[in-house]
């Protein structure tokens, strides 16, 4: 039925069976005789030729149909044009895949299934727990990981902070800064962390999705704690525990300020009630000098890709100054395992860094940390201002990396 339906497009077919007759009786009256002028065949067929009017050809049709020899009237002919369907079902069905279309689009103004899961329709995160603690899980990509194959501290440190802004955001309080709520929007002020404190139990590697909790709680009269806990989405072991302290500082003045009562009461909601996530490091962070630095790497400049939306250095390139003034022989045969910070300014673009660490033995009356390494740090300006106090401890990667180790205490002498 198919290949009939095409034929019939492209060849005109009638019902009158006269019609079919009086074609076969045309086509066999034709002739040809010699062109007295050319000497060529002229061609000439027994049917009437179209009348000529002032020299040019006049075609007469009609409407209703055509006629045959006897004056019998027949349908029109079954052409290609009139053989397409109906424009109407065609403007229908065009109708209705756009209203299909729509119906999806509307979707994405989703609600929430349950009354403590808010899911994100573009896949960010969700927020869970009676809306106070926000979910989101992350990809170990290729170019995330180190020379160890595993993804770098500065990968999970990018993590904790991605997922800290998308809390913000789905739980709209997202204005037009990055990271600040409407109210802190309108008196410029914005969040900058002060202390940050990380254990790494496991580091993940390539291809691994992990997911990251985060939520936050009340830190004294004007500050505010936010923890994270870091698993792997599939098996649910804990890999990385975390806890900071963020104040607001002016982004005009660059100067501390009190969280005004508009913004407490735009955040208290969010506040979760529970303790923080790390025990807090009680130890204090030392202060290095020249003299008491055993490693220092200067002339440490940002980039213009260092630098935030908030004109400011980002908290993660940090760590990476840090470590740059770490001895290569802890880097080759160990790990870092906790980290604790503390942010005392910020620095320019236009500043210039240097970065002091020395190295001290771990406990080695626990025979948990035989072998470990504890680090003290202090990222600087030139003229001596503090900008970061951080202690590092480092575990074995490797059972045979007592040779490392020999040599850096051969090192230190």
């Amino acid at each position: 039925m198919v290949a009939t339906a095409v034929t019939s497009a492209f060849f005109s077919v009638t019902s009158s069976p006269d019609s079919s007759d009086s074609k076969n009786k045309k086509l066999g009256s034709i002739k040809s005789k010699p062109s007295v002028s050319s000497g060529s065949l002229q061609v000439k067929a027994n049917a009437q030729a179209p009348p000529k009017i002032n020299g040019t050809v006049a075609v007469t049709t009609s409407v209703e149909g055509s006629k045959n020899d006897d004056g019998a009237s027949s349908p029109p002919p079954r052409t290609f044009i009139n053989q397409l369907p109906d424009w109407s079902m065609l403007l229908a069905a065009i109708t209705t895949i756009f209203l299909a279309a729509e119906k999806q689009w509307m979707m994405l103004d989703w609600k929430p299934r349950r009354p403590d899961m808010v899911i994100d329709p573009f896949g960010i995160g969700k927020i869970v727990q009676d809306g106070l603690v926000f979910s989101q899980n992350f990809s170990i990509r290729s170019y995330e990981i180190g020379v160890d194959q595993t993804a770098s501290i500065e990968t999970l440190m990018n993590h904790l902070q991605e997922t800290a802004i998308n809390h913000c955001r789905s739980a709209g309080l997202l204005g037009e800064g990055f990271g600040a709520t409407p109210e802190m929007c309108k008196k410029n002020l914005i969040w900058v962390v002060t202390r940050m404190q990380v254990v790494v139990d496991r580091y993940p590697t390539w291809g691994d999705v992990v997911q990251v909790d985060t939520w936050v709680s009340a830190s004294g009269k004007n500050g505010m704690r936010r923890d994270w806990l870091v698993s792997n989405s599939e098996t649910g072991e804990i890999l990385t525990r975390a806890t900071s302290v963020w104040v607001m500082m002016n982004k005009l003045t660059r100067r501390l300020s009190k969280i005004p009562e508009e913004v407490r009461g735009e955040i208290e909601p969010f506040f979760m009630n529970s303790d923080p996530v790390l025990a807090e490091d009680s130890q204090k962070l030392v202060k290095l000098d020249d003299s008491t630095a055993e490693h220092v790497c200067k002339g440490l400049t940002p980039k213009w890709s260092d630098l935030d939306v908030n004109q400011h250095v980002n908290n993660v390139k940090y760590i990476g100054w840090i470590l740059e003034s770490a001895p290569l022989p802890i880097l080759e045969s160990h790990e870092l395992s906790a980290m604790t910070l503390e942010y005392r300014r910020e620095c320019g673009r236009d500043s210039v860094l240097q970065s002091l660490t020395t190295v001290s033995d771990s406990n080695t009356e626990n025979a948990v940390n035989v072998g470990e390494f504890n680090c003290q740090h202090l990222l600087r300006l030139e003229d001596g201002a503090e900008i970061v106090r951080g202690r590092t401890r480092w575990r074995p990667k490797h059972a045979e990396s007592s040779a490392n180790m020999d040599q850096i205490s051969a090192e230190r002498a």
